[in-house]
Parts: structure tokens; sequence; C-alpha cells
């Protein structure tokens, strides 16, 4: 039984096609980026998810039940990207209200209050203004007001954007921790290194409906096979262009896409210098997610 199924989803608004029959799977106890450019229905599919928006068609199950069944939805923790929490109110003042709005109550909310406390690191500063925390430690509260009663699947929006390195290390430390306890994660981000190197599968929408899914290698090997990306730093910046290269404008790199680098390779730098240019450094890369999500959108991915 998977904790979360998303079967042909449609939703519109007036001529405004937003779902168009997406369908995907999160796993039990994985961590699931959904990325795609803005405007691809990323919000609306998550919205859906939470009981925000009602579908046109499709069926959403949570753990086996379907979600519109009364409690279904009990499963379910929600992270919005905005920060929801009371600035006027201490860390543990907002973790008591908003565990109540999650129907704990008596030593069930004092026990989850001081587990958020301990997870999120803010023991030591559960007494002052949520309003003089830095932006990670906000996050970071965001967070634990959202799984206070220990879903079994979480909903997250961009939880790092804003926060330092650190703080981003930190947060990605939480949701480990959930995830050990049995939780499954999806998580909606724009920051592509992140989705990369943290989460064990991605699902692309654009145009509302899903145009890759898998994990990197999967989705790098269906597009690429086994090409490469050379990165070439000449001694300066060509005028003119290159024959198989590609020039940023007064730029000294320069990048081809390669079906085998062996053979090829040899060829390339030998027309590099006919042209009259040197090498400095050179790097072969696989294609990374940038790179994938470029192919199947068309679009960077923005903000």
């Amino acid at each position: 039984m998977k904790p979360l199924r998303v079967s042909l989803a449609e939703k519109r608004f007036g001529d405004t096609t937003a779902l168009a029959g997406v369908s995907l799977e999160l796993e039990a106890g994985e961590l699931l980026a959904l990325l795609g450019p803005n405007g691809a229905g990323k919000t609306t599919l998550v919205r859906a998810i939470a009981g925000r928006v009602r579908l046109d068609a499709g069926r959403i199950e949570l753990g086996g039940r379907l979600a519109e069944e009364r409690g279904a939805r009990d499963v379910l923790g929600v992270v919005p990207q905005d920060i929801a929490l009371y600035g006027m109110l201490t860390p543990r003042e907002n973790l008591e209200l908003f565990g109540r709005l999650h129907g704990l109550g008596g030593t069930a909310l004092s026990d989850a209050v001081g587990w958020a406390l301990g997870w999120t690191g803010l023991e030591d500063r559960s007494r002052e203004l949520v309003k003089t925390f830095s932006g990670g430690m906000k996050r970071r509260l965001n967070i634990a007001a959202g799984v206070l009663h220990r879903p079994r699947i979480v909903l997250l929006d961009e939880p790092t954007v804003g926060v330092d390195p650190q703080s981003r290390e930190r947060i990605y430390e939480m949701l480990t921790e959930l995830r050990r306890e049995g939780a499954s994660l999806l998580l909606t981000t724009h920051q592509l290194d992140e989705a990369e190197s943290r989460c064990d599968r991605v699902v692309i929408i654009d145009h509302g409906t899903v145009v890759g899914a898998g994990t990197l290698a999967e989705l790098v090997g269906r597009l690429f096979g086994g090409r490469r990306t050379v990165v070439l730093t000449l001694d300066r910046a060509p005028e003119m262009p290159l024959p198989g290269l590609e020039l940023e404008p007064g730029e000294r790199t320069a990048r081809a896409m390669l079906g085998d680098a062996v053979d090829e390779l040899p060829a390339l730098l030998g027309r590099v210098r006919a042209a009259g240019f040197e090498v400095e450094d050179l790097a072969l890369h696989r294609p990374g997610l940038g790179a994938v999500f470029l192919a199947l959108t068309g679009r960077e991915l923005r903000e």
C-alpha cells in the first residue's frame, strides 16, 4: 500500500487547465521531489492533496483510503512555504497552539512540544519571541508546527527557501529523522541541487502533466544515454562561433555534448586548436538534473 497515490488528477480554473491527468505515487519512507516551471500545476496538485482544492476528475488516496473519506487526511502534515507562525508568541506557545489545532491535548501535547523543541534545536530559545529569530530558526519551527501530530505523509513547500547553508543542512537532518521514523515526504523546491543530491526520486510536471518521473540515473539514461558534457576553458573569449561548441557571449567557457568522449574528444580539441585557441582546463560531466529539467520542459526553473 502506497502512502500517497494520485491517479489522473484533473483541475481547471475557467479556461485554464492546471492539471491534465497527473498521476504519481509516493513510496514508504521516500523523499520525493516535485518539480516544474511556474504555472506547471505543482501548487494546484499539492493543494488538492491537502484538501484545499477539489479535483474535477481523478482520485487521491492517502494510506489506501480516498482522501475525501472522513479522517483520511489525519495522516497528512502540511508545511507551507510562507512562515505560518505568530511572531509575538514564543516557540513553545506557537507549538502548543498548533498542537491543539492538530487535536493534541494533555500529556500528548506536552510530549509533542518537548519533542519538537529538541528536534529543532530550539530548547534554549523556547521562551523568546519568534519575531526575534533568524530565518533558519523560523523555518525549522515552521516545519515542526506542521508535523507535531507525527503524520505519516508530509507535504513540504520550499522548506529551505531563503536560509543559509548551515540552516539548510540542519533542516535536511530533521527531515532524515522523520523518514527514519517512517514518514514519507513530498517536497516542492526550486533548488535543483537539493533535489538532485537529497531526494530519492523526482517527478517533473509541465502544463499540468507529468513529463518525467524516476531516479536521476533513470531520467538521465532515458534522455541522454551515455552522453557526457565537456566543458572547456579557453585562453581567451572567442569572438566568432566555434563549430560544435556552445559559447556564452564574452566568456572563455565552451560546452559540447559528446556521445562517446573517448572517440569524439580528440577531434573536438583538434578543431579548437585549429581555430587558434588553447585549452586551459577541461572537465567532463554526466548530465545532471538541470539538464534533465531543461530537456523535458525547455525552460529554466525560476521562482
